[in-house]
């Protein structure tokens, strides 16, 4: 590789790692700006931010989807308001450190799966990573002492569940094939805060939308901007950019680092102490998962570009799909929470 290509090959690497580091900060942001009572609120508020801009940015290719297309990605966008709930609701009662790491099981659930499904046997190398990672989290999760799970922890276990029945249900429905990536995710983003809003209309569910948003301080609106700005619409657009630029398999690796900057900035930033035990478990989840995502799927460095679907919960790992949801899964998707 020369000089230049190299040059160029880091000005495209940069920016998808960065991405990687905004998912992995908006564990705590989320966890910043969120309380159990203001949880529906906040979906609302954060994606309310997000689709005006990808409406019209996309208007045209949104239009021309079919109605089956806008039926599928309607169904896929309940799956994805699940998901969103449960990421939530689960990053408020767990630790940033424990959301972002628990939540990059997905990489390992979706390989098993997917296996399971076609009737096919995985690599003896993939079982022992996902050996490895499963005996992480219970480290992770009992640092401190061997107890029950916390109720985060459990809700980010299956949030980490539904993005993998997300995956199979996005590169399964035939009705969203071929659909263009922006389009597509503008419709489920539309399904999910619709389904946000309708339950923030039942009483008992916590603060209306306008109500939580008369409380934030400066703090609060910054916390939910980034998670607006940079971890929805950034991550997005970067995806889609790189993606064109460089291999799906370089880009799924970058954003496979995710869970890592989960880590640090829950342990730097927000003061989170797992305990020796716990840190050991960080590891065995790190190298676990990265172990997974080589032998569940290993792809050639240079696999030409391609761009399919979208999320980072949609088709295989040569598809590459953009996402606006957090982490990098084994598929190379993505949903933050």
């Amino acid at each position: 590789m020369t000089v230049t290509a190299a040059r160029r090959a880091w000005l495209t690497d940069l920016p998808v790692l960065l991405v990687a580091v905004v998912w992995g900060s908006s564990y705590l942001a989320a966890k910043g700006v969120t309380t159990s009572q203001t949880v529906l609120a906040v979906l609302v508020l954060r994606f309310a931010l997000v689709l005006p801009v990808l409406a019209i940015t996309g208007w045209r290719k949104l239009r021309a989807l079919s109605g089956a297309q806008i039926r599928g990605s309607g169904i896929l966008g309940l799956i994805l308001a699940g998901i969103f709930l449960l990421e939530t609701y689960g990053v408020v009662h767990t630790s940033a450190t424990n959301a972002g790491l628990i939540i990059s099981l997905t990489m390992i659930f979706t390989p098993i799966a997917e296996s399971r499904m076609r009737g096919t046997g995985l690599p003896r190398s993939f079982v022992a990573a996902a050996g490895l990672s499963v005996l992480g989290v219970v480290l992770l999760t009992q640092g401190a002492g061997f107890t029950e799970p916390s109720p985060g922890d459990l809700l980010m276990l299956g949030a980490a569940v539904a993005r993998t029945g997300h995956v199979l249900a996005m590169s399964r429905m035939r009705s969203v094939q071929g659909a263009d990536a922006m389009s597509l995710t503008t419709v489920q983003l539309s399904g999910a805060v619709l389904v946000f809003a309708v339950l923030c209309a039942v009483p008992g569910t916590g603060a209306m939308p306008w109500a939580a948003a008369a409380e934030f301080g400066l703090g609060d609106w910054l916390l939910l901007l980034h998670l607006s700005v940079f971890c929805t619409l950034f991550a997005f657009f970067v995806q889609m950019w790189a993606v064109r630029r460089t291999s799906p398999s370089r880009v799924s690796l970058l954003l496979g680092t995710e869970p890592v900057w989960a880590a640090v900035v829950g342990i730097t930033l927000a003061g989170d102490r797992p305990g020796w035990l716990g840190l050991f478990g960080v590891v065995l989840i790190l190298a676990g998962t990265a172990w997974g995502r080589t032998a569940a799927d290993p792809v050639p460095a240079e696999a030409p570009p391609e761009e399919k679907t979208v999320e980072s919960q949609a088709g295989a790992l040569e598809a590459a799909p953009a996402s606006v949801v957090e982490p990098a899964e084994a598929d190379g998707t993505h949903t933050p929470a």
